[in-house]
């Protein structure tokens, strides 16, 4: 079995998973494949384990199982560079949430395991696709955003549904976010949560002048068209926080759920609501606690 790690040395837990990691792998005989640039900046250049690769991406192709170590953040990047290779996915949380890096640097033993054994199942988690009018496109695991950069002002945002006018939303912006997403930016914006594999995305305006005005969950596998006309407000879009600069106006993208996906390796008693309870702290009752 090939190994790749992807890793944000950023993080100072990081160094310690790797450090186990390695161990890990000489102990079992298991190829590791990691970026140079990581090797350099964790201390790690002549350390004969590993097979060191020129990009992130080299050592993603080159393995049979990706490892990301960081948070939610690492998780993102890696679902960016790595959209069309469809290789397994453990996320191991060196961050804060880690909400899909949920594996804890005491369960890593147990986890890579796992993964030797074969035991284990995927979550496959669906992309969102935005394309323009141009043919230009976007893929998002967590969400696209259409909302003003550097004003006060309000923007208007016109969203239609299968043909049918939906709204144009005088807010702060609009969130169309995957039910991935659901735990991230949406919900800190007032959306629902969504379990994964729902084929829903979730249209959720951010701060909405008009108190009648609410989040939706729509069908993924119909399209969802969100257009912008020139206004006084400049207007950013985002994928997952990388930003496209919209040039031309108006602007339209059209929205669905992407053939794509990111495989999340799901471990043998992991629980998604008992993730909700533990990083959310969802349904705590401080009545009860003694």
């Amino acid at each position: 079995m090939k190994l790749g790690v992807i890793a944000n040395p950023g993080k100072y837990e990081v160094r310690e998973v790797l450090k186990k990691t390695i161990e890990w792998a000489e102990q079992n005989d298991i190829s590791i494949f990691i970026n140079a640039e990581i090797c350099e900046e964790t201390g790690l250049n002549n350390n004969p384990s590993i097979q060191k690769t020129q990009s992130d991406l080299d050592s993603i192709k080159a393995s049979d199982v990706v490892l990301v170590m960081g948070g939610d953040g690492t998780i993102l990047y890696t679902a960016r560079i790595a959209k069309n290779q469809a290789k397994p996915i453990l996320g191991i949380n060196s961050g804060r949430l880690g909400f899909m890096a949920n594996t804890q640097i005491e369960d890593l033993e147990r986890a890579l395991n796992c993964i030797l054994n074969n035991d284990f199942t995927l979550d496959k988690r669906a992309f969102l696709k935005a394309v323009t009018t141009k043919g230009d496109e976007f893929h998002a695991l967590n969400e696209f955003l259409f909302t003003r950069k550097d004003s006060i002002s309000m923007v208007n945002v016109t969203a239609e549904y299968d043909g049918s006018l939906i709204n144009t939303y005088w807010a702060d912006g609009l969130l169309v976010a995957s039910p991935t997403g659901s735990t991230a930016y949406n919900l800190a914006s007032g959306g629902p949560i969504v379990a994964p594999g729902t084929e829903v995305f979730l249209v959720t305006p951010i701060n909405p002048h008009t108190l009648t005005t609410r989040p939706l969950v729509l069908n993924s596998t119909k399209p969802l068209k969100i257009r912008i006309e020139k206004q006084q407000s400049e207007i950013l879009f985002s994928y997952d926080g990388q930003v496209h600069e919209i040039e031309h106006f108006p602007f339209e993208v059209e929205i669905l759920k992407s053939d794509l996906t990111f495989n999340l390796i799901h471990l043998p008693g992991h629980d998604y609501f008992e993730t909700l309870r533990n990083k959310l702290m969802w349904g705590m009752d401080r009545r009860r606690i003694q």
